[in-house]
């Protein structure tokens, strides 16, 4: 019976995602654990630190299918550790006492670490795939709507005008720097271990660096410089990466809502027969994946501080926060995966509104552009003086109800410089986007090909 959000088997689909659970699951990190072994004893056989003859009779049993499930349950609680379950179980396995050699040098912490860096490239992999994902579809949105007007908001109030595609571009900006850092992050991370109890490999006499070069070889891994038992920057470094993904997804989820709410309309989440609506108001069409996003990336961020926590470590093997890592690791992926793929969902099929941001722009009656209006008039009457004067005419606007350019034109200060006319151009909002092509267009420009 399934307990948690990842695991229910009503909801793990939606805050979480199967493939990455299958990356994280018992299974898989067992098998991790098996594969580790197995190219530690095919290294130390080739180098004779091991008998050829163990090392053969080793690797030829660590596949998971050999592996008593429950009786490792019981092994690791009792002992605390599942590693040296795994080892009892593979000496058991192996004729002639030839398993006494598996796990030579070795300590339970080698194999765990190296195993969860193993995991951690599958679910980098994964992550990947989602941010190419998000990148080419906030690129599209980009792309078609570059020239479509929008309002800015500020303080939840109406700014200025920008684009819709502005707004996607800036969002697509710092996915392509979450897919630099990733490739940034990968030759830091993905190192393994194998230090033996305190780090130092004193329990192998000869061979030892070469052994540790061989079995990093072997899994595709890059080789420590020195052990990190209890230098634990690299897993904080990938929980940060995952609490920075996370808060750019909330962003697009943050503005995704309030776009969608009944007095904007501006954007809404690809509709579905059913979606979002409530079980009392039929009208409704609640932000669902939106909504997951947030709850997700949420918990994500605290899991990052849990592994920041665990860097605190004592001494070379900690008594604590390495655990934190096991708990937090797996659900920190898991959790960001469903968030990627309701990010995914959302912007695969995102409606976008053009004619109420229109319509949005206009509700002020050209208050929008007192800004253009201000700058427009500056070089007349001086920017300070022409920002009082604006300000004054848009209270006179909101109080009367009436349309700015109409109490522009009716100005005799401003009217000796802009007749309605130039007065009407500097109020369309069209005509006051900025460098927003541009910007979407550098934008554009730097995303990553691969």
């Amino acid at each position: 019976m399934s307990s948690t959000i990842i695991d229910s088997i009503i909801f793990g689909d939606i805050f979480s995602d199967e493939a990455m659970r299958n990356v994280w699951s018992d299974e898989n990190r067992t098998q991790k654990y098996l594969d580790i072994e197995a190219a530690l004893a095919r290294v130390q056989g080739r180098l004779g630190i091991i008998p050829k003859e163990a090392a053969d009779e080793i690797v030829k049993h660590c596949t998971i299918d050999q592996i008593d499930m429950a009786k490792l349950k019981q092994q690791t609680e009792r002992i605390g550790y599942p590693i040296l379950g795994i080892v009892s179980q593979l000496n058991a396995l192996c004729r002639d006492k030839l398993g006494e050699y598996c796990h030579w040098g070795a300590t339970t912490q080698d194999i765990t670490d190296t195993a969860t860096v193993l995991q951690i490239r599958e679910a980098l992999e994964l992550i990947d795939d989602d941010l190419r994902a998000i990148s080419g579809a906030l690129a599209d949105l980009a792309k078609r709507h570059r020239d479509t007007p929008m309002v800015a908001r500020s303080n939840l109030q109406q700014a200025v005008p920008i684009t819709f595609g502005f707004k996607m571009a800036e969002l697509l900006s710092a996915i392509e720097r979450h897919r630099e850092r990733l490739a940034q992050m990968r030759p830091r991370v993905l190192m393994g271990e194998f230090g033996g109890a305190a780090g130092t490999l004193a329990s192998i006499e000869k061979g030892a660096m070469e052994a540790q070069q061989g079995l990093m070889e072997e899994l595709g891994l890059a080789q420590p410089l020195i052990a990190w038992h209890t230098i634990r920057d690299t897993i904080a470094e990938v929980g940060c990466f995952l609490g920075l993904v996370g808060g750019t997804l909330g962003k697009l989820a943050m503005d995704v809502k309030l776009m969608m709410q009944t007095e904007v309309g501006e954007v809404y989440e690809p509709f579905a027969p059913g979606r979002g609506s409530s079980s009392t108001m039929p009208q409704k069409r609640n932000p669902i994946s939106s909504c997951y996003i947030h709850a997700t990336i949420s918990v994500v961020r605290q899991h990052a501080a849990a592994l920041l926590d665990a860097m605190v470590a004592d001494h070379e093997r900690s008594t604590g926060p390495w655990e934190i890592e096991w708990i937090v690791l797996p659900e920190a992926f898991c959790l960001l995966s469903g968030a990627l793929k309701q990010s995914r969902f959302v912007l695969s099929g995102l409606e976008v509104d053009a004619e109420r941001m229109r319509e949005v722009l206009d509700m002020t009656n050209g208050l929008v552009v007192s800004e253009a209006v201000m700058m427009g008039l500056g070089p007349y009457l001086g920017r300070e003086y022409a920002h009082d004067l604006v300000y004054d005419i848009c209270r006179e606007a909101i109080r009367k109800k009436r349309p700015l350019l109409d109490l522009l034109a009716e100005n005799k200060e401003i009217t000796k410089h802009l007749n309605r006319a130039e007065l009407a151009k500097l109020c369309d909002p069209s005509n006051y986007l900025g460098q927003s092509g541009v910007m979407v267009d550098r934008v554009l420009a730097s995303v990553r090909k691969h």
